[in-house]
């Protein structure tokens, strides 16, 4: 047998080798969280026991994940008309629960409507709201899916998402199951500004009946920066692996109207929902109708302890800010000399996910060779649409942003002088 040689590294030694990780998720965590995490696989909170060992129906356990929706609520301003659930399945699950939450309450408040006349809307930004589109046309079952508004048609080829939909392009249903939109797209790098005007969702075109059922998908930027009336929202959603966590657990924030008994529609054209995919048991049983992601809630926890100490997602805000316009600064810069090419319209490009091309032939290549040989990880863009993409989530700091926005300035000089 060959001998086995095994290092053992201390959390400083760890930290000196961690490279600038700008991928767009399972994405960065901050370098705390990940010692005290490490930690908690061997000793969860002084039990003895390690976190992915423990019990999920320990009273530690318990108490833990209410503890971490609470530090949800609270830096969120989320009300008590709304609960907090940790489900599994990433967004893409959250595709199907609202489609078939919605349409059963919508059921129970419109029994002898028919089917045809419950209508689902769809505002069209990118590739995860057109794959959420998709995902509702598989489960209506009879009620109508359509696109309230598809920014494709506003682009200039009338196929590429490299902007968002102008307000005057929007038509919303009376009376809808739900309407739905997503704040930020990842792949293509448009998102809505958090600022009233023409880059921002259009909440005042909405119908004005009391508790509207939208629906809001904020998995890439959900704790980066204020959600804008939330209170108005009846389900928000986001995958924790973007700035919360690692990947296996989902935050669902949803109207407590919106939580109903699945089965009792069924007598009124509905159909069995998954226990997996209803909010209704999740909401009775503090998330744990079975066993949750233990790890994934826990690195949330620890995460948005985090965040509290240090000013809260309004903290948040202000650093990303700088982030942002730092990076958009020397791509415009890029823009002009002829070397950078942005893939989204001035104003609705995404805080989190800043998307571009780089112009010339091997161009892109010679980028990303000068990235990896200086530990920028993480650049190239999403294989549906290539160039490249620069994730600036929570966990990616300044320092970080510093060494890319320097590296790039650098490119700019090397392709213009070459």
């Amino acid at each position: 047998m060959l001998p086995v040689t095994v290092t053992f590294l201390t959390p400083a030694s760890m930290a000196a080798n961690r490279l600038a990780n700008f991928g767009a998720g399972p994405s960065a965590l901050p370098e705390s969280v990940l010692v005290e995490a490490a930690q908690g696989l061997l000793n969860f909170n002084n039990t003895g026991i390690g976190i992915a060992e423990i019990s999920h129906r320990s009273a530690e356990f318990n108490a833990y994940i209410r503890h971490t929706a609470q530090l949800i609520r609270e830096q969120l301003d989320v009300p008590p008309t709304h609960e907090i659930l940790f489900m599994q399945g990433g967004g893409t699950a959250q595709f199907s629960a609202v489609v078939l939450n919605l349409l059963a309450r919508h059921r129970l408040l419109h029994p002898a409507m028919d089917e045809k006349d419950r209508v689902l809307d769809y505002v069209l930004s990118g590739t995860w709201s057109q794959a959420s589109y998709t995902e509702a046309t598989r489960l209506a079952h009879g009620a109508t899916v359509r696109i309230a508004a598809d920014s494709r048609a506003h682009s200039a080829d009338h196929k590429s998402f490299d902007g968002l939909p102008p307000h005057t392009a929007y038509s919303f249903s009376p009376n809808p199951v739900l309407i739905y939109y997503c704040e930020n797209e990842t792949v293509s790098g448009t998102q809505f500004s958090h600022t009233d005007g023409p880059d921002a969702f259009p909440f005042h075109l909405l119908p004005t009946e009391p508790l509207l059922p939208l629906v809001a998908d904020y998995s890439s930027s959900f704790m980066s920066r204020p959600i804008p009336r939330l209170a108005d929202h009846a389900v928000i959603f986001a995958g924790a692996q973007k700035n919360l966590g690692p990947a296996g657990t989902s935050i669902v924030i949803v109207r407590k109207d919106c939580i109903v008994d699945v089965d009792a529609a069924l007598p009124f054209g509905g159909y069995p929902v998954p226990v997996s995919l209803a909010y209704a048991p999740y909401a009775a049983q503090d998330s744990m109708p079975n066993t949750p992601s233990v790890f994934a809630v826990y690195v949330v926890g620890l995460v948005l302890e985090r965040m509290a100490a240090l000013g809260g997602v309004q903290g948040c805000e202000e650093v990303n800010r700088r982030k942002m316009d730092s990076v958009y600064a020397v791509l415009w810069e890029g823009e002009r000399r002829g070397v950078f090419r942005p893939k989204v319209r001035r104003g609705q490009g995404s805080w989190m996910n800043v998307t571009f091309g780089v112009c010339g032939d091997g161009a892109e290549k010679r980028f990303l060779d000068g990235a990896e040989q200086r530990g920028l990880k993480g650049l190239k863009g999403h294989r549906s649409v290539g160039g490249m993409r620069a994730s600036l989530y929570n966990a990616v700091t300044e320092e970080w942003v510093d060494k890319l926005v320097a590296y790039m300035r650098e490119f700019i000089e090397q392709e213009t002088t070459a």
